[in-house]
C-alpha cells in the first residue's frame, strides 16, 4: 500500500507539472490567424476557408471588421431635378435603405449626384451632391453627357469614405442585399448584349488606338451597374468625360452609338486605364425580357411592359395592362398601381409590387 501511495503521488505530481507547462507555453505562443492554404489565399483574396467541413461560420463573421469595412462600396446615382428622375430616385433610395444593413450587404453610403446645378426639394430626404451641368450646347441635346462630368466633380470635391463605388441609376430597384462583387483590381459590371466592341472596331479605334491592345480589351459594358475601386474611377472619370464629348462630336460615332454613346465611352475609358471588369450577368435583370428574379440583385425597368388580360406580352403594342416608366415623364405615378393579370412573369409582378410598396411608404408622394 505504501509503494502504491508513493507511485500515485509521483504520477499526480508529474501530470500537474505537465499541464502547467502546456498552459504556460500556450499562453505565450503567438496565435496564428491564417487558415492553411497556398500563399495564404485568405489574405490575398478575402476568401474564407471553413475549418469545419460541416459547420460553416457566416463569412461576415469570419472577416476582420477592418477588412470588411474596406470592402464597403458607396452607391452613386446621377439625376436631374425633373419629375421623371425625381420619382424614380425616391423609389430607388427607399429600397437601398431597406437592404443596406441586411446580411450579405457591402452597401455603404449613398449619394444622389444632382447635375442640375442647384438644390431641390429632396436635399433633406436623400444625401445629395449638387454638380454643375455642362455649358449650354455642349451636350447637343444628349443630356446623358452630364453624367460623366457630374462624376468628375463629385469624385474631386466630395469626401467619400468607402474604397469602392457602385454607379447606379434612378430606374434601378435593389431586390436583395448587394455584396462587393469586384475583386483583384477588377471592376464588376453587367454585360449588355448591344455593346459590341468587336463589331464597332473601326470606329472605336479612333478612341482606342491599336497600341493600347486588342479591341477585346474593351468590355461590353456601360457605366452602370458597375462596382469599381474609387481610386480607379478617379482616373477613369475625366477620360470618360472627354471620350464622351469626342464621340458626340464625331459624326460616325454619334450615328453608330446613338443613345448608348456614353456607355461605349465608359467601356473605352476603363480599357484605356487598364481596368478590366468581371462580367456579372446576375447583377441585374430587365423585365419583361428577363422573367425571373433568380439570383439577380437589381431590377432595371428601362423597357415598357405591355400585356393583354391573359398575361400575353404585346411588346411594341400598348397592352390592356401596362407599366412603362415613360408614361410618367411629367407626372408622378399614382400610389397603388394595378397589379398585372395572371400569367405575367414574376419579374414584372415583383417590379409593380416593389413600386407600390415604396410609394405607399414614402411620405408626401407626388411632391418634391
Amino acid at each position: 500500500m505504501g509503494c502504491g501511495n508513493i507511485f500515485f503521488t509521483l504520477i499526480t505530481t508529474f501530470s500537474v507539472a505537465l499541464i502547467t507547462y502546456n498552459v504556460i507555453i500556450s499562453a505565450n505562443a503567438p496565435l496564428k490567424q491564417d487558415f492553411p492554404g497556398p500563399s495564404n489565399l485568405k489574405s490575398r483574396t478575402g476568401l474564407v476557408f471553413p475549418q469545419d467541413p460541416v459547420i460553416k461560420m457566416p463569412v461576415d463573421k469570419q472577416l476582420d471588421p477592418e477588412i470588411k469595412k474596406k470592402r464597403l462600396f458607396h452607391t452613386a446615382v446621377t439625376a436631374s431635378d425633373g419629375v421623371y428622375n425625381t420619382w424614380q430616385t425616391r423609389i430607388m433610395y427607399y429600397w437601398f435603405k431597406k437592404f443596406k444593413d441586411e446580411h450579405g450587404s457591402d452597401m455603404g453610403g449613398f449619394t444622389r449626384i444632382l447635375h442640375s446645378g442647384k438644390a431641390d426639394g429632396l436635399m433633406d430626404e436623400i444625401p445629395t451632391f449638387v454638380a454643375q451641368p455642362l455649358k449650354d450646347g455642349m451636350d447637343q441635346g444628349y443630356i446623358v453627357l452630364n453624367r460623366p462630368w457630374a462624376f468628375v466633380q463629385w469624385l474631386q470635391q466630395a469626401n467619400i469614405e468607402e474604397d469602392y463605388i457602385l454607379m447606379s441609376e434612378p430606374d434601378h430597384i435593389i431586390v436583395k442585399p448587394i455584396p462587393n462583387l469586384s475583386k483583384d483590381g477588377l471592376g464588376a459590371a453587367f454585360p449588355f448584349f448591344y455593346i459590341e466592341p468587336t463589331k464597332q472596331e473601326t470606329i472605336l479605334r479612333k478612341f482606342f488606338p491599336e497600341e493600347k491592345g486588342p479591341i477585346t480589351n474593351i468590355d461590353p459594358i456601360g457605366n452602370s451597374p458597375v462596382i469599381v475601386g474609387k481610386e480607379a474611377l478617379k482616373k477613369i472619370a475625366p477620360t470618360w468625360m472627354n471620350v464622351s464629348l469626342a464621340m458626340k462630336n464625331d459624326p460616325d460615332a454619334d450615328k453608330a452609338f446613338g443613345w448608348v454613346l456614353e456607355m461605349y465611352a465608359y467601356a473605352v475609358s476603363s480599357a484605356l486605364h487598364g481596368v478590366g471588369n468581371i462580367l456579372y450577368k446576375d447583377f441585374m435583370l430587365q423585365p419583361p425580357w428577363d422573367t425571373e428574379i433568380g439570383n439577380k440583385y437589381i431590377i432595371h425597368y428601362t423597357y415598357g411592359c405591355d400585356y393583354d388580360m391573359k398575361g400575353k406580352l404585346t411588346y411594341g403594342k400598348i397592352g390592356e395592362w401596362r407599366f412603362d416608366k415613360r408614361s410618367y415623364t411629367a407626372t408622378w405615378p399614382p400610389r397603388n398601381l394595378p397589379m398585372p393579370p395572371p400569367g405575367v412573369p414574376e419579374s414584372v409582378v415583383t417590379l409593380v409590387k416593389m413600386v407600390n410598396e415604396a410609394t405607399a411608404n414614402i411620405p408626401n408622394w407626388g411632391e418634391s
